[in-house]
């Protein structure tokens, strides 16, 4: 039920109380001036008058909402007199918004809290223009106790504090001060809507999302959260810039100047902490912390009288804390490298600052973004021959090659941040400045990313900022004693299925965290961009868990979205690309359901947030690419049919479903089919006839024939029409014959069930490449053709042409024909029928070639077609298209045909 008042319309809802975070500022809503009843001028009343105004429209609230706990004075009676009257002024009082307040003796400013009812205050800081923000204050709830990283009194670090001997060292940091460090002001957000006119129809959500528009359409606090352009005004503003505000690393965790060493902690929960250490002999009264009235603990360690650093490079650091939990040492937040011990479970935090001769230096400029993205996931520990964990030094020097020649141009690394449990693929996070030290150091990890930019290939690391780990002793978890420090409280604040903790995306001081996490990997290891994991967890309450999206717009823009989730990506893509222009960010939501740019059904698993990848400018997320997840999930659904039941129609729609203007990285399976309990698509085709049939000196097998031929099939028809961009993941480009399992051991789940391990093996968790390159195995065919298709694209370019044209869908036929770029792609997916004489339809006229062909006797085929022969377009439609021209088209077998420039 809703009441209609004043042309406002107020439904009925349960709350304990509106969220802080919905603080109006008089400014901003002005700026909503698209309302009319936000757009009326002043009522200037005298002074009871105003408040007989306030009280009526408190009072009116609580009636409506049926709460009774709102304050007279408070910012959510502003909100409704504001929706109601328009602004109320006091004949004696100024036009300054009263939610803003200078102190002219402090010089600090204080504004409102953006904390929720239910987390403890996030810290805003003050409108200070220097880069990097000192002085931090918060006016606190009524009843709560604010924080805020009220940083003063301490000297910042710069390059020139560490004082670099080297001289390449110097010309990097040049390097680095030649970027751009502007990110570009938001822009009116409203080409959305020319894009894509049905989201006219959630205009309001939108601009909220975008704009400081403000609408009373409901008082649940989960649709008055900050909003982009308020976040990047409140950033800009109190922090000097985005620029700046995502460089917390220079003032948290550990930082060395020229006289010692400092360190800061946010833990607003703690009553007492101390830094320990190998240092100090883990003395607990050596080097006491204090703490500001914000949260902020922090300590200054001179140097030693020989100038000699006050802790040691390797150093094991905790912090004790005296927390609500009680005493806890945890692993500082902000720390950039730990380490497991043999035998032990929980990981050491290690102070790491070697001495300048020992720091890596690049010697090799980042390449430039590829118009085509072709992408080899990888992950590096699982990545050798041998049953073991890779290295950092031994993947740059045996597996950036073999990328490299594949035809790859960009590698994505998997479990970079350290991580607790191996099995996790590296998605529980615990410390996420710190590169997983079961690969090497950080050092080495930058000789390995130095590597690929000397190779040409960017290098984008899977990066996860959707979860946390659950684990309390060497994670975020708990990590000041309380269950809300950077996550949310309570239930919302755990992930049922993942076992792991979520971030509350509205506070200040995670999003500090957050973005300086993404921007530390750019700057101090030159990644060339992201992988962002889970984002469909991030964006909506339910995390897609138990949804099935039907393409109804109102999944996307209603009750269930997560807009402080939404604002955070806004905001870090935002950071990415405006000081790091050539950098790539993609967004694993799941790809696109039906809209009215698709004519055909789709998979009901998946989400496909509209303007995901449309710029922030425009009113987008920002996001470059979204990975086509569909894509995999429809070949398992049909490779469990028999071949006479696979639909062209249902391939093509799934392949071509995706949002116009939003990119797409296509791939037909990653990490996920690779792991156990899945099957990657060559053991779907072929299961353990691979283990017997696969050697060139026997006689194959029907199964055999029939799964070398379609996976060659499946991988092209994907990368011809599934995105803008194309992903494997590492060894399965050859139809590697075994899963991914983990080490693990036996466990024991409290319901009583017990899966069994498998005694710890890595037998099971290594990439046999070898196979790959047998020229006695019938792996070495699919390798090769998977190569032949990286070349192609590379020469021709169709994955990125604006041209695209499906002229041939034939169910009986069994046949796919398109074009796109300059190429036409004949696929016949018939398991007996060859075809002679088969016409199919062009664009252009001339002379064909052929440029691929899937049985070619290289990709393991029957080599049944003949590669000299040439092709001539006649005039006259067919298949809708102007021009024609007649090929074979053996079973099984796609061929891709070009125009002949000779």
């Amino acid at each position: 039920m809703a009441f209609a008042l004043a042309g406002i319309r107020l439904p009925t809802v349960r709350t304990s109380r509106l969220s802080a975070r919905s603080g109006f500022q008089a400014e901003q809503g002005r700026r909503a001036a698209d309302l009319a009843f936000l757009s009326r001028k002043p009522i200037k009343v005298p002074f009871l008058g105003e408040l007989f105004l306030r009280f009526f429209g408190v009072c009116l609230l609580r009636v409506i909402t049926g709460v009774r706990s709102f304050d007279f004075d408070s910012d959510d009676a502003k909100i409704v007199l504001v929706s109601l009257f328009g602004k109320i002024t006091a004949g004696s009082s100024s036009d300054a918004d009263p939610a803003y307040t200078t102190v002219s003796a402090t010089g600090k400013v204080l504004v409102p809290g953006t904390e929720s009812d239910d987390v403890p205050s996030s810290t805003l800081p003050t409108s200070n223009t220097e880069a990097a923000s000192s002085n931090l204050q918060v006016e606190p709830d009524a009843g709560q106790t604010s924080t805020a990283s009220e940083l003063t009194g301490t000297e910042s670090t710069s390059e020139g504090d560490k004082g670099s001997n080297s001289s390449q060292a110097k010309e990097r940091v040049e390097d680095v001060e030649e970027k751009p460090r502007c990110v570009p002001s938001p822009g009116s957000g409203q080409r959305i809507y020319d894009i894509d006119p049905l989201l006219k129809g959630h205009r309001s959500h939108l601009d909220y999302r975008v704009t400081v528009y403000f609408l009373v359409p409901t008082f649940r606090k989960s649709t008055l959260h900050p909003q982009y352009k308020k976040m990047r005004k409140m950033i800009d503003q109190y922090e000097g810039s985005l620029d700046a505000f995502s460089r917390g690393y220079e003032k948290f965790g550990f930082e060395r100047s020229a006289s010692g060493v400092t360190y800061r902690e946010w833990a607003p929960g703690a009553k007492w902490a101390t830094l320990i250490g190998d240092f100090n002999n883990w003395n607990p009264n050596t080097n006491v912390m204090t703490r500001n009235e914000y949260g902020v603990w922090e300590v200054f360690l001179p140097n030693h009288a020989d100038g000699s650093p006050p802790i040691p490079h390797g150093s094991h650091v905790k912090i004790r804390m005296d927390t609500p939990s009680g005493i806890k040492d945890s692993i500082p937040a902000w720390i950039k490298y730990s380490v497991q011990a043999p035998g032990e479970i929980p990981y050491n935090g290690i102070y790491y600052d070697p001495p300048e001769e020992e720091k890596y230096v690049f010697q090799h400029p980042q390449p430039k973004a590829p118009k085509s993205l072709r992408i080899y996931e990888s992950h590096v520990g699982m990545s050798s021959p041998e049953p073991k964990i890779n290295t950092y030094a031994n993947f740059r020097d045996d597996v950036l090659p073999r990328i490299k020649k594949l035809g790859y141009n960009a590698v994505q690394i998997m479990a970079i941040q350290e991580h607790s449990y191996y099995g996790s693929f590296g998605y529980h996070v615990t410390n996420f400045f710190a590169p997983s030290s079961r690969f090497g150091t950080p050092d080495e990890l930058k000789s390995m990313i130095d590597r690929a930019h000397e190779l040409g290939l960017l290098v984008l690391m899977d990066i996860v900022h959707s979860h946390a780990s659950n684990n309390v002793l060497d994670g975020l978890n708990q990590f000041d004693g309380t269950d809300s420090h950077y996550f949310h409280p309570g239930p919302r604040g755990h992930h049922w299925m993942w076992d792991s903790r979520l971030f509350n995306y509205g506070s200040w001081e995670v999003l500090r965290f957050l973005l300086s996490n993404a921007r530390w990997w750019l700057e101090e290891y030159k990644f060339d961009g992201f992988r962002f994991d889970g984002v469909t967890s991030m964006m909506y309450i339910h995390h897609g868990l138990a949804v099935g999206f039907t393409g109804n717009y109102n999944e996307y823009f209603g009750y269930a979205t997560d807009v402080d989730a939404v604002v955070y990506l806004m905001l870090v893509n935002d950071m990415i690309h405006g000081l790091y222009p050539e950098a790539v960010t993609i967004g694993e939501d799941l790809s696109s359901p039906k809209t009215i740019f698709s004519q055909f059904e789709f998979n009901d698993k998946v989400s496909g947030m509209p303007t995901f990848c449309i710029p922030i400018r425009d009113g987008g997320i920002g996001f470059d690419y979204r990975l086509h997840m569909a894509i995999p999930d429809k070949w398992i659904e049909i490779m469990k049919l028999k071949d006479e039941d696979w639909k062209m129609g249902e391939i093509v729609s799934t392949l071509t479903n995706r949002r116009w203007l939003e990119k797409c990285v296509a791939y037909a399976e990653s990490h996920d089919q690779a792991l156990v309990g899945d099957k990657t698509i060559a053991f779907w085709l072929m299961d353990k006839d691979m283990y017997d049939f696969m050697a060139l000196d026997r006689p194959s097998t029907p199964r055999i024939d029939r799964g070398i031929a379609l996976h060659k099939m499946i991988r092209l028809v994907t990368m011809g029409l599934g995105g803008e961009g194309y992903l494997n993941f590492m060894g399965n480009e050859f139809g590697h014959p075994e899963w991914i399992d983990f080490p693990r051991g036996v466990q024991h789940l409290p319901n009583g069930m017990v899966i069994p391990g498998n005694n710890n093996s890595y037998d099971k968790c290594r990439r046999m490449f070898d196979l790959g390159d047998a020229d006695y195995l019938r792996y070495r065919g699919m390798q090769e053709f998977d190569q032949a298709m990286q070349h192609l694209e590379d020469k021709y370019g169709f994955m990125t042409s604006d041209h695209q044209y499906i002229s041939r869908m034939d169910e009986g036929d069994k046949m796919i024909v398109f074009e796109r770029g300059d190429l036409v792609f004949v696929f016949n997916f018939h398991w007996t029928n060859s075809y002679f004489d088969y016409r199919v339809g062009c664009l252009k006229p001339g002379k064909y070639k052929v440029v691929l062909d899937s049985d070619d006797k290289l990709f393991g085929g029957f080599n049944r077609i003949d590669h000299t022969a040439e092709y001539f377009s006649t005039d006259g439609s067919y298949d809708n298209r102007p021009r024609s021209f007649l090929v074979y088209a053996p079973s099984r077998t796609v061929v891709v045909y070009a125009l002949s420039v000779d």
